[in-house]
């Protein structure tokens, strides 16, 4: 048996059950598989407050110190973040606060074979360290910012080098992030790519009917869903109403910029078209989804955007900026659209060309189930136990990265038509 240590600040807890879901699926499918036990550290930073006036912040101070997710034992010790050094001081914080609650644990007789970590940096560079302080392969996953933001950073970029040379296998969700390492001296032979993948039982076509009736869908209906931040580029799919009156546009997220982004929708006389409905649970999603006619998803950089497959998986195709790992998700004019640049108006012309020649719900559905996560938790368990099995010392073993033969996913040409 396996015995991995899944290590993120990633991660769901009970105050903030969406954040990271998608580092808890992967874990989850994957240990549905024989031979393998895991446990998880998923630090907080510490603040003293859950007053709602502190907002995201307040939601860390809610957050459980231990719970049980999915029977599985999760861990969420607090580690201390400074305003402007955090970025600078975040390793080493992550590193303490693991290193006490690992040997915590390792005296009441729980160890560990090999660590998995999510998001290069801090989160990867601190599991490096503790791989090297307690002699444990270290297998790290790129995710997005990791890469393609935080490197412009000198120190986290030389942070993010020296890890991805310690660990067993760097892991990218995505053939973009994959290349992003490699340029930044990542060993090349131990450089994999294991995509996310969706849950195609949770995810599915439910009645249209339904659920257009329930959120009062009469329109054409484009979705947007993630944080309300100008990343995430809700600002250009409100910006798109104004040279369609037929359309209306549901958002689906929290986040600091929603005040401006209504602001935005009342000085584009588009208010009445666009409507918030906040913070959405994962398990109500599948609903909006099933809704709406399009997803838009304009953002300015993505690793591998969950949300694609997602809406793709309930019937609705997607328009989306071609950005980072996009253009190996939205490969076949089932998945939708790209779009070539990021403006209201390239937004505009892909949906409307979506609109114009719709692919069928239950094309896009099944272009979708070349996505599960099956072939991802094979891969993956294959991958934690090659690491957990050759041990610290052979971390750096040709055979370990042999799974990329497992790993890798089918290739794909990228055929989806560019607005």
């Amino acid at each position: 048996m396996t015995r991995v240590l899944v290590f993120s600040t990633l991660f769901p807890n009970a105050a903030d059950p969406n954040h990271g879901v998608f580092v808890e699926n992967r874990l989850q499918k994957t240990i549905a598989l024989p031979g393998l036990s895991a446990a998880v550290i998923a630090p907080v930073p510490f603040f003293p407050s859950t007053h709602r006036a502190f907002g995201r912040y307040a939601i860390f101070a809610l957050a459980p110190v231990q719970e049980v997710r999915r029977g599985i034992e999760v861990l969420h010790p607090r580690y201390p973040v400074l305003p402007k050094l955090g970025s600078w001081m975040a390793p080493k914080a992550l590193f303490h606060t693991g290193l006490h609650v690992i040997r915590s644990l390792e005296a009441r007789g729980q160890g560990f074979d090999v660590i998995d970590a999510h998001y290069f940096y801090p989160d990867g560079v601190a599991a490096a360290r503790l791989g090297q302080a307690l002699r444990i392969p270290v297998v790290i996953t790129a995710r997005g910012s990791d890469l393609t933001l935080i490197p412009s950073s000198a120190g986290p970029r030389r942070a993010i080098q020296w890890a991805a040379r310690e660990a067993s296998v760097s892991v990218a969700v995505c053939e973009d992030l994959r290349r992003r390492l490699v340029d930044l001296g990542a060993p090349a032979e131990r450089t994999l790519v294991l995509r996310n993948g969706v849950d195609l039982d949770v995810f599915r076509p439910l009645d249209r009917r339904a659920a257009r009736a329930s959120l009062g869908c009469d329109a054409f209906t484009l979705l947007s869903v993630g944080s309300l931040i100008e990343r995430k580029g809700h600002h250009l799919a409100i910006e798109a109403l104004g040279s369609q009156p037929g359309w209306r546009l549901l958002i689906a997220g929290s986040g600091p910029l929603r005040g401006e982004l209504e602001a935005l929708a009342r000085r584009l006389k588009v208010a009445d078209r666009v409507r918030f409905l906040g913070e959405v649970p994962h398990e109500s999603l599948p609903a909006l989804y099933s809704a709406a006619d399009v997803l838009v998803l304009a953002s300015s950089r993505e690793g591998w955007a969950n949300v694609l497959l997602e809406a793709m998986a309930c019937g609705a195709p997607v328009a989306a900026t071609d950005v980072n790992g996009t253009r190996e998700v939205v490969a076949s004019p089932a998945a939708g659209r790209l779009i070539a640049e990021r403006s209201a108006t390239a937004v505009a012309g892909a949906v409307r060309s979506i609109e114009v020649s719709p692919p069928g719900r239950w094309e896009t559905r099944r272009y979708a189930e070349e996505f599960g996560w099956d072939d991802v938790a094979h891969a993956n368990r294959a991958l934690l136990m090659a690491a957990g099995a050759a041990g610290y010392e052979g971390r750096h073993d040709p055979r370990i990265a042999a799974a990329q033969a497992l790993i890798r996913p089918r290739e794909r040409q990228a055929t989806a038509a560019t607005a």
